[in-house]
């Protein structure tokens, strides 16, 4: 039987309104559950949970002071709540700008940031006969790689696609728990993370980009910052980062550069569809065929080693052969790096079936077989350029 008083003991002072007393309560309850005791005073503490107001200016100033009082008579303090999504008046963090030693500040409701802070700073002793399951979790792939699944779920209605009615709208993992399963992945061994969603690039959309709190420091729900954050944390351990399911939304173009600068793997998936703007627009889908070759091109010409892998659809409803022909010529010009291509397959409950003139299924797997033909010849290509360069696989 473990002994209780082995345990690491957390002290905490809870400041603020009656939200604030829940949260507190929550994190309470989480401490509680992963088998952390709480501490009475400072000097019994192993660590301090200062829990903040940050609404008037009495309300700062208590809280400023709660701070400074736990770290003078403890020394190892988490600071959460209202007052740690506050700014100074030249926009850095408040708190840390009067206490710089802090161990980490999150804003309010941050019952992960703060659970990942903890873990961080006052880690459980391992127990072989309670700690039946290791921190990364139980995976099925080798162990050299493993998928980390960022969000929930999708947001877009594409007329061929029945997920959203499975899997619901998107729903975004917060930032600390999403990093906190990825560090504990790469202190696993992991070498290769892969990122994956249903749609990767939507990632923070449904929360509104809300600045969540990794290692003390604010990160943005947002593809982006993630990407930076997963390529800087993957550095310490000689791994890398890849992106999967990548919607072509604009601000995809913003994750190139970390490839160029060597932060996340140079490789982009992003399923296309299609190329003609028509058939794009039945598929209710964005862009062009020519938008995407304008923005193959700013992609390659920022980061010339960038692997650029896509999917699309042959046979759509009321494909045409002229609209099939304009996908080719869309290929030949791009010379994506690797394609998949499916023949379309009517899926119950997809509004696609609904469409005009479906094309028959003999026509859709030759459109497929000529696609898979050219890009046989486009791939070949592709990596010939490589021969001679000397690649870290």
């Amino acid at each position: 039987m473990s002994n209780a008083s082995q345990n690491p003991k957390v002290g905490f002072v809870s400041l603020g309104c009656p939200k604030a007393l829940v949260d507190s309560e929550q994190i309470l309850t989480q401490l509680r559950a992963e088998g952390y005791d709480t501490a009475k005073s400072y000097d019994g503490a192993d660590l301090v949970i200062v829990n903040t107001c940050g609404f008037i200016d009495a309300a700062v100033q208590e809280s400023l002071d709660a701070i400074g009082e736990a770290l003078k008579e403890n020394g190892k303090v988490i600071v959460t709540g209202c007052l740690g999504a506050k700014k100074d008046a030249s926009g850095n963090d408040l708190i840390h700008g009067v206490h710089p030693k802090v161990l980490a500040v999150t804003g309010p409701h941050a019952v992960g940031e703060v659970m990942s802070a903890v873990h961080q700073y006052l880690p459980k002793p391992h127990d072989p006969f309670m700690d039946l399951v290791p921190a990364q979790g139980v995976k099925l792939t080798p162990k050299h790689f493993a998928y980390l699944k960022i969000s929930e779920g999708c947001n877009h209605r594409c007329s061929f696609c029945i997920i959203p009615s499975m899997r619901g709208d998107l729903v975004s993992r917060p930032i600390a728990d999403v990093m906190l399963e990825a560090e504990n992945l790469f202190k696993a061994g992991v070498k290769e993370l892969l990122v994956i969603s249903q749609d990767t690039s939507a990632y923070g959309v449904d929360v509104k980009f809300r600045t969540g709190f990794w290692n003390g420091k604010p990160v943005k729900t947002h593809m982006t910052q993630l990407s930076a954050a997963l390529g800087e944390l993957a550095a310490q351990y000689g791994a890398w980062v890849r992106l999967h399911y990548v919607y072509p939304y604009p601000h995809v173009d913003d994750v190139i550069p970390l490839m160029a600068e060597g932060k996340i793997l140079p490789y982009l998936d992003v399923p296309m569809q299609h190329a003609h703007p028509d058939v794009l627009k039945r598929m209710k889908r964005p862009a062009s065929g020519e938008k995407n070759i304008e923005r193959i091109q700013a992609w390659r010409k920022l980061c010339p080693d960038i692997t650029i892998r896509s999917s699309f659809i042959s046979g759509f409803p009321g494909e045409t052969e002229a609209e099939f022909q304009y996908l080719l010529d869309f290929l030949k010009e791009a010379e994506i790096d690797r394609l998949g291509c499916f023949a379309y397959s009517p899926v119950e409950g997809a509004t696609a079936n609904e469409l005009a003139n479906p094309v028959p299924e003999e026509v859709r797997e030759e459109r497929r077989a000529r696609v898979m033909e050219l890009q046989e010849g486009i791939s070949k290509k592709r990596l010939q350029s490589k021969v001679g360069k000397t690649m870290r696989v």
